[in-house]
């Protein structure tokens, strides 16, 4: 018998209340890595239990929080996060939490229900990508067809978020994608009617790999640590200036880097990165939709196959948690090569053992970009 999401996560959150029962909110003294690991038992250190959805949201969190929070990772290292979906255990450590922090714009769709299921009314949620302007990704097929993507602004309403500011959110996702106004409403069941399990409701949530987005990210996520712990709120500003100042020299290295190139074009595996294209001018072909599980068609495919020769295209980029099989026919078919462009959705074990982090992801990718346009 197959179980719709909807009902699928209605289960769980039965389950929750028996996990999570009456108990108080924990503290942990030791911190948490992103493993995905349970909150740890309640200690006498008096720090903020941060749960926060996946990896990018992780190192802008622990930057900010520095020593005075413990910051938890609900989707395992490893994991790719538009196929993940809480446990119980994972309901029942945001219900125990100080504040959850999340991307938004779509790439957490359980979001809406499980918080709506919460108990804990003190719970702070910090909805990183708020205010920033969303691109529309319903068609981020084909950016070599010149489609522009529209921009919408992106503001949400939820009840003890870090702002004093109240804005409607609905989420209707069935079918609807207009060009002037976006009206999402994050309803489970019309989702799973439609077909679209991991559908962003035609909005790109990939803010994160646009330094300069990071960077409006980092201040959402200091702003809701503050009003968690107000009387280390300008420890945290520090923190974040601090971190901020990296991002801002990513930002600039990346200016420098394409100004000049020879190409402005390149493929990537799947459209993760349309803010990075747009805030440094350059035009992302995506093989695949905004979930790197979808498969493209036959048509899809040609057409980037069309558009690599036409162009005469060198490398065909792929990412690290998924197959990189389709990124390797399209190379094969062209003659081109296929190397890493990282969507830093999740790091690998790999990756963690080597000490790697968003920055040095980061700077990666714009290696592996310096030399694709350059060829």
């Amino acid at each position: 018998m197959k179980f719709s999401k909807k009902t699928a996560l209605g289960l769980l959150f039965s389950l929750t209340l028996i996990v999570a029962g009456c108990g108080q909110k924990s503290a942990s003294g030791t911190s948490a890595a992103p493993t995905g690991a349970p909150v740890p038992a309640e200690t006498e250190t008096a720090k903020l239990n941060v749960q926060v959805s996946f990896y990018p949201m992780y190192e802008f969190t622990k930057n900010v929080a520095g020593d005075l929070a413990d910051v938890h990772t609900l989707v395992p290292a490893g994991m790719e996060p538009h196929d993940w979906e809480p446990t119980p255990q994972d309901i029942a450590s945001i219900e125990k939490a100080d504040v959850l922090v999340y991307n938004g714009a779509g790439m957490e769709s359980w979001i809406d229900q499980v918080t709506g299921s919460l108990s804990n009314t003190s719970l702070i949620q910090v909805e990183a990508s708020k205010g920033i302007n969303l691109l529309e990704g319903g068609e981020h097929d084909h950016h070599h067809e010149d489609s522009e993507a529209t921009e919408h602004e992106h503001d949400h309403d939820h009840a003890n978020e870090a702002t004093t500011e109240e804005h409607d959110h609905d989420h209707d996702h069935a079918d609807e994608v207009t060009t002037e106004e976006h009206v999402h409403d994050h309803d489970a069941e019309a989702e799973a009617e439609a077909g679209h399990d991991h559908d962003h409701g035609g909005l790109d949530p990939h803010v994160w790999l646009s330094p300069a987005l990071a960077v409006k990210e980092v201040r959402n996520i200091e702003a809701g640590l503050a009003q968690a712990a107000p009387e280390h709120a300008e420890q945290f500003k520090q923190n974040a200036d601090a971190y901020i100042a990296q991002l801002e020299s990513l930002d600039q290295d990346f200016k420098v880097a394409v100004t000049d190139s020879k190409r402005k074009d390149f493929i990537t595996q799947h459209a993760a990165f349309g803010y990075l294209a747009k805030e440094y001018d350059l035009q992302q072909v995506p093989i695949a939709g905004l979930s790197p599980e979808q498969e493209p068609s036959a048509a899809q495919m040609a057409s980037v196959i069309d558009f690599a020769k036409e162009h005469q295209v060198k490398t065909i980029f792929f990412e690290t948690l998924v197959s990189s099989k389709v990124s390797e026919t399209i190379a094969s078919e062209v003659g081109a090569k296929t190397a890493v462009l990282n969507p830093i959705e999740g790091l690998t074990e790999e990756e963690m053992a080597a000490g790697m982090d968003y920055i040095s992801v980061m700077r990666q990718n714009l290696e592996a970009l310096k030399l694709a346009l350059n060829e």
